[in-house]
């Protein structure tokens, strides 16, 4: 059986705990349990949690896990040396040792980040970058793997790092069901964006609501504003100034947009050529990618794909 230890660091937040679903999920699936989970912390007793409550944890004394976790929690607080001191010891003896968020910033002042390569969660990037130059951040990952060391972006970011555990412990299959189980729409890979698309330009209105999934869905044709006009029912004048009003961008900036993304996705998730994933996406050739995503992400696809291609090297 995999022994799991997630060490509660005050205030913690909940999600590193709604994370750990997965691994009940499989125990729930399978005919023999393959997890056993404990909640720890440096001294045990109560643990404060973000909203309010307390969680009962143990010490973590002379505890010894195949799989250590720390928690995210909340506030800027650095983490006592202490706290730091016992992750390191623990972190030796483990098989894997992993962080939800903010939990990077105890893995960090363990020392066990240093020259490694990291994520947490995009709002807390820079803060780590101050603190902890010597972590190699990558900020467009959902979770990064570095030898034994993993680091989730935050949020349900963690979920996805957890069903990757599953993948590597007990196979595709198990983590797929998993999934299914909790009804998520689709495993997403460790390079997906932090921030999608969709969500930031938040549509006011049903229709253009409708004309943003259907585009994301047909990324592939030509998608013209005549084309986008007829989903919502709108002339193609009415719609380009209703589009405009609902996002602040124009059509063409926003299916621009939702093509990097997913041939983001695409480059961190296959071995597919540049190319094939320019044609994938709906770009008429490799060089309008390219220009698109330095646009969107100041960089060349090239330079995600030697990222991409030197984790897993790692």
């Amino acid at each position: 059986m995999i022994t799991v230890g997630l060490i509660a660091v005050p205030p913690m937040q909940l999600m590193s705990l709604a994370a750990m679903t997965v691994l009940q999920t499989a125990n729930s699936l399978a005919d023999d349990p393959a997890y056993r989970i404990e909640l720890v912390s440096e001294a045990g007793g109560l643990v404060v949690t973000s909203v309010g409550f307390g969680v009962d944890t143990r010490p973590i004394g002379d505890a010894r896990f195949d799989t250590v976790l720390v928690s995210a929690f909340a506030g800027t607080q650095a983490p006592s040396p202490s706290l730091a001191a016992s992750v390191g010891r623990l972190a030796a003896d483990a098989r894997r040792v992993g962080s939800f968020c903010t939990g990077a910033f105890v893995l960090a002042e363990a020392g066990l980040l240093d020259g490694r390569r990291a994520t947490t969660h995009w709002r807390q990037l820079s803060r780590l970058e101050r603190a902890f130059p010597r972590v190699r951040l990558l900020r467009d990952r959902l979770y990064v793997n570095d030898g034994k060391f993993w680091t989730a972006a935050g949020m349900t970011a963690g979920i996805d790092m957890m069903l990757a555990f599953v993948e590597a412990d007990l196979g595709e299959e198990a983590a797929r069901a998993i999934a299914e189980r909790m009804i998520m729409e689709r495993r997403r890979p460790g390079g997906g964006m932090q921030v999608s698309s969709l969500l930031t330009l938040n549509p006011k209105t049903d229709r253009i609501e409708a004309v943003l999934t259907f585009a994301k869905k047909n990324l592939k044709t030509r998608l013209t504003v005549s084309q986008l006009a007829d989903v919502a029912h709108l002339s193609p004048r009415q719609f380009s100034r209703s589009f405009h009003a609902a996002t602040g961008q124009s059509p063409a900036k926003v299916v621009e947009r939702l093509r990097v993304e997913a041939a983001h996705a695409m480059i961190v998730a296959s071995r597919h050529s540049l190319d094939t994933i320019a044609a994938e996406t709906g770009f008429a050739d490799r060089e309008r990618m390219r220009r698109a995503f330095l646009r969107v992400h100041g960089r060349p696809p090239q330079d995600l794909r030697r990222t991409a291609r030197e984790l897993a090297a790692a």
